[in-house]
């Protein structure tokens, strides 16, 4: 059986594609499985995601990382806040504003899918890191975008105050996001951040299922995207810094070229994807990337039901 690697040429495009569509709602998995296996030969060799001590594994961990600078980069004011938020409720043993309160919110809507990643991970990615699954949960992914932008609509924009009480208000422009955001109970974030765990199946994206959950627990579209991306800085981090080792054993010998050159190009689509997309959500919907998922999810359906 000749042995996998890792090009340039497939570092290069899977490190744009993991780039984007991390952050897109429409999964970075499900088309890191997808890609390669449509364009077949040596790609489908080279990039098996649910193959064990592949460089392909290696790969994506750096590419990771580097999707997680862009985020910490693109929000370092932001972070630099909650940061020292975390640092000052620590020191004074309490929660007394909105950066102190939003900092602790993230950890507590980090917790249940890191638990259930180091849990499920290797297990859902062997089983189900191939093109069928991926495609069906693709068109899933779309289903379920289509549906929150449905009883999205049906539901008032409301917010609740910071602190956790139990009265709500209409949010104003003139509010600070941070606010809005910190104005989410323990139990509204911790539901959101569950709903990352859905991001496990390939095919269903992480982003777009705290988007989502974030519209349905009253967020506008823009403070929903803001808390996503921001939640999803410590997640993605975390999976790659604790699999980083696995570049210095087998996997990743003889590919480290090729992964910088992934890396670059992955962090750097990633910051743009940001410019883009925060910029989207001030005014418009998850629409047009659950129609794209659905007919990406069916083509793949397709090629994968004729190639079988």
């Amino acid at each position: 059986m000749a042995h996998a690697s890792l090009t340039y040429p497939e570092a290069i495009v899977i490190g744009l594609l993991q780039g984007v569509t991390e952050l897109f709602p429409v999964s970075s998995l499900g088309h890191s499985v997808l890609l390669p296996a449509v364009i077949g030969g040596g790609w489908a060799r080279d990039l098996n995601m649910s193959a064990d001590q592949s460089p392909y594994l290696a790969f994506v961990v750096a590419v990771h990382v580097a999707t997680a600078v862009a985020l910490v980069w693109f929000f370092r004011a932001d972070w630099a806040r909650i940061v020292r938020g975390f640092i000052s409720s620590v020191r004074r043993r309490a929660i007394t504003n909105a950066d102190e309160r939003l900092a602790w919110l993230l950890i507590v809507a980090t917790i249940p899918v890191g638990l259930a990643g180091l849990v499920l991970e290797h297990t859902v990615r062997t089983a189900l890191g191939r093109p069928l699954p991926a495609a069906l949960f693709l068109i899933l992914n779309g289903i379920l975008l289509a549906t929150v932008e449905r009883l999205r609509s049906r539901q008032p924009r409301v917010a609740v105050p910071v602190g956790g009480g139990g009265g709500v208000y209409v949010s104003s422009d003139r509010d600070d996001p941070d606010q809005r955001i910190a104005g989410q109970s323990w139990k509204q974030v911790l539901l959101i951040g569950s709903a990352q765990i859905l991001a496990l199946l390939p095919g269903v994206s992480r982003s777009g299922a705290a988007i989502g959950a974030g519209l349905l627990r009253g967020l506008s579209h823009e403070d929903a995207a803001r808390f996503a991306f921001l939640l999803a800085t410590p997640v993605i981090a975390a999976a790659g810094v604790l699999k980083l080792p696995e570049l210095a054993g087998p996997e990743g010998r003889g590919i480290l070229g090729p992964v910088l050159a992934g890396s670059v190009v992955a962090g750097l689509a990633a910051y743009v994807s940001l410019r883009f997309l925060t910029r989207y959500f001030e005014t418009r919907t998850l629409n047009p990337f659950a129609i794209y998922c659905v007919v990406a999810g069916l083509g793949g359906l397709v090629w994968t039901t004729l190639a079988g």
